[in-house]
């Protein structure tokens, strides 16, 4: 006796696209707010083409699976598997590199998350699939938001020194001064304008009496502390 081969009829197949399409789109709508890169139609397109792969995998070939005398055995996660390869991809597509920064990270496991969610409703794992966007806006919305607060309590506080060096002045000349009296620079940026060189940077321990020191120095013509 032959084995049922798996079917899902049309109100399956819409119910579990209609999911994976409204739920990547919630994830979306928040990337949208926020004017981030992949934004509503690119997470719902992920999620719903992740849930597409999930039930063609599990239940496309049942005709060719039972066309013989006996129903052929395949692992209906093949084809899901490689969603976690391919949505990398895509992933890497939306991260951007901006001189020392680096954006898009947060989209990209997004993007990520929201594959993960369509093969949960592909494969009817609704629970699963609700529970995650649910805890997924949470950390893109309310934990974000308690996170900096938080988190400008507890960091240290951030100031940069903008120094005019004198024209000729070479900017090497100002590093071996930081490093010599152990200074370490996080930011550094150089503006030039005419004969005027200001340069702006970011010290881990930033204090007054360094300031001074390099106030005295014969290359600085001024410093100046900005929060």
């Amino acid at each position: 006796m032959l084995s049922v081969l798996p079917h899902l009829s049309w109100g399956d197949n819409l119910a579990r696209l209609a999911v994976a399409a409204g739920l990547g789109g919630a994830i979306g709508f928040e990337r949208e707010l926020r004017e981030r890169e992949a934004g509503l139609r690119t997470h719902i397109l992920v999620c719903v083409g992740s849930a597409l792969f999930t039930i063609v995998s599990a239940y496309g070939f049942e005709g060719f699976l039972g066309s013989g005398d006996q129903v052929i055995r395949a692992d209906p996660t093949r084809i899901a598997a490689q969603i976690v390869t391919g949505i990398g991809f895509l992933g890497a597509g939306a991260i951007i590199r901006q001189g020392i920064s680096v954006r898009g990270l947060t989209t990209a496991a997004t993007l990520w998350v929201a594959a993960a969610i369509g093969i949960a409703a592909g494969a009817g794992y609704y629970r699963g699939a609700v529970l995650t966007t649910v805890v997924t806006l949470v950390a893109l919305w309310p934990l974000r938001l308690l996170g900096y607060r938080v988190l400008e309590r507890l960091r240290p506080e951030e100031r940069s020194v903008v120094i005019e060096l004198r024209p000729g002045t070479r900017t090497t000349e100002l590093l071996d001064a930081l490093e010599s009296r152990h200074a370490h620079v996080e930011y550094f940026q150089l503006q030039e304008e005419h004969d005027r060189r200001t340069v702006t940077l970011t010290l881990d321990t930033p204090s007054e009496a360094l300031l001074a020191e390099l106030g005295d120095l014969e290359f600085v013509q001024g410093v100046e502390w900005r929060r």
